[in-house]
This record gives C-alpha cells, structure tokens and sequence, in this order.
C-alpha cells in the first residue's frame, strides 16, 4: 500500500472533492467545511476561490487535505503550513466537534459512525461535526497485536508487550493529528486501542473519552439491583486475551463499585479462543455456538449483564436474541457519551443544531 494510502481520513467524501473539484477547491485552514448527507460519497465541498457550494443535510464533516498532501505530514508528524492544511496550528476547531480513531477495522469503526447516526436522530436531531482519521497500517497493526495474544506461551506475549510501542505512538500521532484538525473532542471506538489509553490521552488539549468509562457510567445510571441477596452488583465481562489483560474494564467498573466477573482459564481456553478461531475460519455457526456457551458461563454466576468488549463477538448472535438483552455494547455507550458530549458543548457552537 502506498504512502499516499496510508492516512485515510474520509476517503470516500475526499476522494469526490479532490476529483471533481481539483482545479476550483483550494483548500483553506479556516473556511473549508464538509457537508455530508448519510451517503457520505456525495460530499462536496466549500472552497476559498470559487466558492464551489454543494449542500446535503444531516452530519458535518470536518473537511481535510486529499490523501497526497496527508502523506507529506505523515512522514514527520507535522503539518505545513505552506499546504494550507487544516491540521495546521491555524485551524479554528468547531467547539463541539468529533475527532474519531479507526481502530482494528474499517467496518468497526463505521458501526460506531452508525450508531452515532442511528442514536442522534432517534430525537429528530443532527450528527455532530466530526473528523474521521483511519489507518490501514494502524488496523494491521493492532490486529496483529489482539491475535498474538491467543497464544500460550507467555514469553512470546510478553514479548508482544516489549514491541507494542510503535503501536502505541501510531495512535498517538492520529490523536495529535485530529487536535491540530480542530477536534473538540476525541474518541476511539477501539478497545485495543484502549490498551494504551493512558499514554495517548496523556497531554491531549480536549476531551479524551474513555470507552469503559462511558459504560461504568452507565450502568451506575441504570440503578441495578443485585440478582442474588447478600452480593453486590456483579458484571461480567467477555474479550480477548488482549483487552482483559490490559485491565481497563476491570479498572473502571471496580471504581464504580461493581464486582467484576471474568471468563476462567478453562472458558477462555475451550470457547471464547476456540470461538475466535472459528470465526477466522468462516464456521460461524461453531463459533455462534461456543459463543453462547461462553455468555452462559458468565450469566449462571449471578451476573446482571455482560459487557461485550469485541465488535466480533456481538456479531456473531442476531440482533434478537435473547442472550444480547443481557449484554452491554461499549460501542454504543460511547456513542451515546458522544453525543451527550456534543449536545452540551452546542451551546457554545451552533453549526449542526
């Protein structure tokens, strides 16, 4: 893949502007400005020369530079002026805007956009404003990093770990990327990413939302009662290897005051890996199979909900099973966190309301 591939940030609404308007959108730090309607390869653009106008409704889109001129920042990590970039320290952020990392794939990061969608018109009102950065190496790279994790020998994980600073300062270049982008507001609809919350979020100038904080948050919200008397409010949790280890969930559900239940050695090593593998080998119904045994597992221990942290474990079960009234969706959560985010913030920044 090519330099020029590497840093996608819209693709699909860029790719419009930068082909059909190549010779009349200049683009300008200050007045560009993406308006996109849910089909986001029908966006165009405002430019500072001709002033090319081609509205849609719905969600705003923080308008970046074309893939060639993102490769030349990407090389060092700054962005030049003389480009008129909006990553440049010129850019005037919209208050209430979204900057999201793409995380593991694609397709996850687009089933956040959706339910950030899906979720802000349930109530007739608009998407923020957001800026979209995903990259396919970075996607590589933290999958690599997740399927490591299945193997046994505790060497090569902690080998692993030696080697994950690169990852860790990938994601933190796309933090300073969508900060110098005019973000308002970050998120990462990752939860490997999550791994290394701690040091990408460290020095960030605006709000870094946390995936398990946003879950903690809402189950406290939810007032649930212990399922069994005498105990207190246990939730489980079903990942993998990768985002256990890290420990975050378990973090910040205890801070909230609930017991934490996690999958033995035995579930993780007889259904949830096997499961994994299942799925790697397109046996979805093996893996839908031993991803219910896992769900049950964890439900006959008096748990009241499981947090799902993997995008492909929800997945695997229809949307109206039964089993998934029991599950929590971090993804969702931190949507719904987003847009709480955004909404306060409008107050201060009218421009999607």
């Amino acid at each position: 893949m090519s330099a020029q591939e590497t840093w996608l940030v819209l693709v699909l609404s860029l790719s419009y502007c930068t082909q059909q308007h190549k010779r009349d959108c200049k683009f300008d730090s200050q007045e560009t400005l993406f308006e996109s309607s849910s089909c986001l390869s029908q966006s165009l653009c405002y430019g500072n020369t001709h002033k090319n106008l081609c509205k849609a409704r719905s969600c705003h889109v923080l308008a970046m530079p074309s893939s060639s001129f993102i490769s030349n920042a990407y090389e060092s990590c700054e962005f030049y002026e003389g480009k008129k970039l909006y990553g440049s320290s010129n850019a005037t952020p919209l208050v209430s805007s979204v900057g999201i990392i793409g995380g593991v794939s694609v397709n996850a990061t687009l089933k956040f956009f959706g339910k950030l969608v899906e979720l802000s018109s349930e109530d007739g009102g608009n998407t923020p404003p957001f800026v979209l950065c995903s990259d396919p190496l970075l996607s590589r790279e933290l999958l690599s990093y997740e399927r490591c994790y299945f193997v046994s020998s505790t060497s090569k994980a902690e080998s692993l770990k030696l080697d994950s600073s690169s990852i860790m300062q990938n994601v933190i270049n796309k933090r300073v990327f969508l900060e110098s982008s005019g973000a308002g507001c970050i998120v990462m609809p990752c939860h490997v990413s999550h791994c290394w919350y701690e040091e990408v979020s460290e020095g960030c100038s605006v709000p870094f939302l946390n995936m398990a904080e946003c879950v903690a948050r809402k189950l406290k919200e939810a007032k649930l009662k212990p399922l069994e008397a005498g105990n207190g409010l246990r939730i489980g949790v079903l990942a993998t290897n990768a985002t256990l280890a890290a420990g975050f969930y378990q973090e910040k559900l205890q801070n909230e005051g609930f017991e934490v239940v996690l999958p033995d050695k035995a579930t993780m090593e007889h259904t949830v890996i096997p499961a994994i593998e299942a799925m790697n080998r397109r046996d979805m119904e093996g893996a839908c199979n031993l991803f219910r045994i896992a769900l049950q597992v964890l439900l006959v221990r008096a748990v009241n909900c499981v947090i799902l942290a993997s995008d492909d474990m929800r997945d695997l079960l229809p949307k109206d099973d039964p089993l998934l009234k029991k599950c929590i969706d971090p993804i969702e959560a931190l949507a719904w966190s987003t847009i709480k985010w955004a909404r306060v913030r409008s107050s201060v920044d009218k421009t999607w309301q």
